[in-house]
């Protein structure tokens, strides 16, 4: 068998890839060698940049797979039919750390699926969490500014954390969260994912429900202490990459079984929280979880760069049957998802094979895009670039994907009527009174180890206030573990 031959970027044969060309022996390189000068200018832009939030993230291919009829819910294809099957691009990440932080830290976790429908791409982008800390995107580039490194010392803050959650009561549950058990888990494996927003299905006779994902781990939740987080942390920084790739490889292929939490979408206007509220969930007493199917991970990437990194995910790739709702922060990602992907990776990311929709020949989207860096789909002689046009060029199908939102006799707006519980603290106490004695001695315990750090009084006091609020008891315990640590 003949050996392969290295070559150029420009296909040419190499003849030495160990030494520069000189002016004799010992004198300096010569500008005329191609190969060093393009070596070393590739080297230098390997690089792209990083994601501003969930920038450390591991991922697999895997399958989604129907168990159950939800066709009188949504007139999806890929749910249309029990067995079956489709191919799906799971992408785990930390949130506030950079590209090369540690896994087991606490922090949410990123939770985005990618269906490969034979609709078009289907994007869920989740968290490890229900809820999350802001319900209105015009607060999120502020709430991240106080999680990343601050400018001057050039690391993260408690002072910046906790004072931007002093102002920001809605924090609250997400707090509980996050300080509780689950706020590391021991694996990527065992953890939940939800869907967190609220989205509408529209079934086959045009009416619309609101919905919830649950993606639960049939390898039960695990977690770690703060503790056991940071002694993991330290001996191996990418633990939860290790723990992903080598239950595949070793055939352990991790599921989860998907729940969906339905409200018609008659109901949303008068139920007692606003079903739009990021902050908020759906009490399962009210919209029980109904089992919809499971996706299991069975495949590893080939390169954790090109299918990892550039994977691309935004919240609006919706299919027929499945779209938005008025949640104001998944109104407010519907832009910036892809936005952020277009300067991260170009206007021709959709192009790279990890993004590329399988329901097109040719992975290549059927429309006007034109040009910019990397174009690949550079339609020429047979495709005019405008549309309208008179020679039989993809048109629209006059077909919505989903119902229009009618919410309170408007349709396209929504403003949020007032619901007999819509607080901010009403479920984070609701949350802190399920807990046992030890997991709320722990939840304590993480939230002063913080809070104690803050150097301003009026920031501890005013995120001791959310904590009464929500629960007199948890409102208690926290103020005295704070006084006790500054004491020391």
């Amino acid at each position: 068998m003949s050996k392969r031959v290295l070559t150029t970027e420009s296909g040419a044969p190499v003849a030495d890839n160990q030494n520069s060309a000189t002016a004799g022996v010992g004198g300096p390189i010569l500008l005329q060698d191609q190969h060093l000068l393009e070596k070393l200018a590739r080297f230098n832009r390997e690089r792209i940049p990083e994601r501003v939030v969930h920038a450390r993230g591991s991922g697999a291919y895997g399958y989604f797979e129907v168990t159950d009829d939800v066709t009188a819910y949504t007139s999806a294809d890929f749910l249309g039919e029990v067995g079956k099957r489709t191919e799906t691009f799971l992408r785990f990440s930390t949130v506030a750390d950079s590209l090369g932080g540690a896994d087991a830290v606490r922090d949410p976790r990123g939770f985005a699926l990618k269906f490969y429908t034979e609709e078009g791409n289907y994007d869920l982008v989740g968290n490890n969490t229900p809820v999350f800390f802001i319900k209105d995107p015009l607060k999120f580039p502020d709430f991240i500014h106080s999680q990343k490194r601050d400018p001057f010392t050039g690391k993260q803050e408690p002072d910046n954390v906790w004072d931007f959650w002093a102002h920001a009561p809605e924090a609250t549950h997400q707090v509980t969260w996050l300080m509780g058990d689950r706020g590391i888990p021991a694996s990527y494996r065992h953890m939940n994912g939800y869907g967190s927003h609220t989205y509408q299905w529209t079934n086959a006779q045009g009416e619309a429900f609101f919905v919830k994902y649950h993606f639960k781990t049939n390898q039960g939740v695990r977690s770690l202490s703060a503790e056991q987080g940071a002694e993991l942390a330290g001996k191996d920084a990418n633990s939860h990459q290790t723990d992903l790739l080598q239950a595949i490889e070793r055939g352990v292929n991790p599921s989860w079984t998907l729940h969906v939490q339905i409200m018609p979408a008659a109901e949303a206007a008068n139920y007692r929280f606003n079903p739009f509220d990021l902050t908020k969930v759906w009490p399962h007493s009210d919209y029980p979880l109904q089992r919809v199917g499971r996706l299991v991970l069975d495949r590893n990437p080939d390169n954790v760069f090109s299918e990892v990194e550039q994977a691309a995910f935004s919240p609006n790739n919706f299919v027929p049957g499945i779209g938005p709702s008025p949640d104001k922060m998944l109104q407010g990602r519907l832009f910036a998802y892809a936005d952020a992907h277009r300067y991260r990776l170009g206007v021709n990311h959709t192009q790279l094979a990890v993004n590329a929709p399988k329901a097109v020949p040719g992975g290549t989207a059927d429309n006007y895009g034109r040009d910019g860096l990397m174009a690949s789909n550079a339609y020429g002689r047979e495709r005019k670039n405008y549309e309208p046009n008179s020679y039989d060029g993809p048109a629209e199908t006059g077909k919505p994907l989903s119902a229009p939102l009618a919410v309170n006799g408007h349709t396209g707006t929504h403003e949020a009527p007032a619901h007999t519980k819509d607080d901010d603290f009403f479920q984070a106490g609701e949350l802190y009174r399920l807990m046992s004695a030890e997991e709320k001695s722990r939840l304590v315990a993480n939230i002063a180890g913080g809070l104690s750090q803050v150097s301003r009084d009026d920031v501890i006091e005013k995120n001791l206030a959310h904590f009464h609020a929500a629960d007199a008891d948890y409102g208690k315990r926290v103020e005295a573990a704070v006084r006790a640590l500054r004491e020391d």
